[in-house]
């Protein structure tokens, strides 16, 4: 890295987002930790929580040992709502003393709102939620709303605003309002007299419960398209709002953690800079795919004598294990993902799996005709092709039927599908391809 290239994104800083900042010390901490400190103290306070936040977990749980209680309690005062409750929980599970040192430095009314959003379990839309957003009283006119809005963007109290949410006077959420549309309706007129016009058709909000599972809530941002939805308790009292930035980083995390969980990896340990504790998670995935490799080889010790009498059967049982292996594959990618975006349910699960298993079997005629062939010139031998051509049948009809009902039934049991299913289904097409290969050649040949 160039040694002014960080520095001159400090004394520019406004024209760079947060992530590229983080992004610059990321690689400014690997060759240079330093400098890396050094820097991380001159970033201004209005920026420093979102490059915070930015920052992979093991570097920001250094950064937070290395700033003050003070610079870090400014960081916040610029933070949103729900960015800062997130900062003071990564403090909780780092320094618990230094967690509440800062929160008891905090506004009383600060102090309130973390507290509170604190109370919801992690994965819930309230976790999400952030309290600051733009609402009217159903009594005001669209123009004192509009003056009030104006005020508190002069004193950056509040910001990304998308709409305006209609109260009455118990806080209960009745509509809300895109500012496009907010632009276009007559100033002088109060929200009940436009809201008694539109009969609440247009305006209709369209909400979610605090407690909603937040998976729940991205795949309502996804179906229609929402930029920002509010977020309501008892009686429909409107709480606060979810932003799109946040779904987005939802989207994300349920991905990667999919992707490392079909792999057998722990994203938890992936994270860290620590080999040792890396090693130790991986190597346990690793053992139990050596108990389930030793499985296979069983199999194949039973029928070890027509091995030992046509060596060509060694010689093809790798590409059956292995074809069958990647369309079990294909198939368990597809499955986990529909279920993950709730494509699959108990009334539709059926046709999916019927789905799998004719893909899998009109595959396995393609291959088996094609692998027979191959065999037959190879080896000269035309019922060697017979035998490979009906087992690779068999194994993507095991690997499809497997692939597509191992998720589901992992499901049933309230287990996630992505969570063993790769061992399993490995095992079972391993197992199924050799046993069917070296039963067919040892009833055939």
């Amino acid at each position: 890295m160039k040694k002014l290239d960080i520095e001159s994104i400090l004394e520019n800083i406004e024209q760079y987002h947060p992530s590229d900042i983080a992004s610059k010390l990321k690689k400014l901490q690997k060759k240079d930790k330093e400098k890396f400190y050094e820097i991380l103290h001159k970033i201004p306070d209005n920026y420093l929580g979102e490059v915070l936040l930015e920052l992979p977990e093991g570097l920001r749980e250094k950064a937070y040992n290395s700033l003050t209680n003070e610079k870090i309690l400014s960081a916040l005062a610029d933070l949103e709502t729900d960015d800062a409750t997130d900062i003071i929980q990564d403090l909780e599970q780092l320094d618990q003393k230094k967690a509440s040192d800062i929160l008891n430095s905090l506004d009383q009314e600060d102090q309130d709102e973390i507290n509170w959003l604190k109370k919801y379990e992690p994965d819930v839309a309230g976790a999400y939620m952030q309290t600051e957003l733009f609402s009217a009283n159903q009594n005001e006119t669209i123009q004192q709303s509009i003056d009030r809005l104006k005020k508190l963007k002069t004193h950056e109290k509040i910001e990304n605003i998308h709409q305006v949410f209609i109260i009455d006077h118990n806080t209960t959420l009745i509509a809300s309002i895109l500012l496009e549309d907010l632009l276009t309706l007559d100033f002088s007129l109060q929200y009940s007299q436009i809201l008694a016009n539109d009969q609440l058709k247009t305006f209709k909000p369209l909400s979610v419960i605090g407690d909603d599972h937040i998976d729940e809530v991205a795949k309502i941002f996804e179906d229609y398209n929402l930029s920002v939805v509010p977020v309501v308790g008892y009686k429909n009292r409107l709480l606060g709002r979810i932003t799109s930035d946040d779904i987005l980083d939802v989207i994300e995390q349920n991905a990667t953690e999919q992707m490392y969980q079909l792999a057998g990896v722990n994203e938890g340990s992936e994270n860290t800079e620590k080999l040792l504790q890396t090693g130790k998670k991986r190597a346990s995935w690793l053992f139990i795919n050596l108990l389930t490799a030793i499985l296979a080889s069983l199999v194949i010790g039973l029928f070890d004598d027509i091995l030992q009498e046509y060596i060509a059967l060694a010689i093809l049982m790798p590409i059956v294990a292995s074809m069958g292996g990647n369309a079990g594959t294909q198939t368990l990618a597809v499955m986990v993902r529909k279920l993950a975006l709730g494509e699959i349910d108990d009334q539709n699960s059926r046709d999916a799996i019927l789905k799998e298993i004719s893909l899998s079997i009109f595959n396995g005629a393609v291959f088996a005709i094609l692998l027979g062939f191959i065999a037959f010139l190879w080896f000269d031998d035309g019922m060697l092709g017979v035998v490979i051509a009906l087992s690779m049948i068999i194994t993507l009809f095991c690997a499809g039927f497997f692939g597509a009902t191992i998720p589901l039934f992992l499901k049933k049991l309230q287990i996630d599908p992505a969570i063993g299913s790769t061992v399993i289904l490995t095992t079972v097409t391993d197992i199924m391809g050799f046993f069917s290969f070296l039963a067919l050649a040892k009833w055939i040949l």
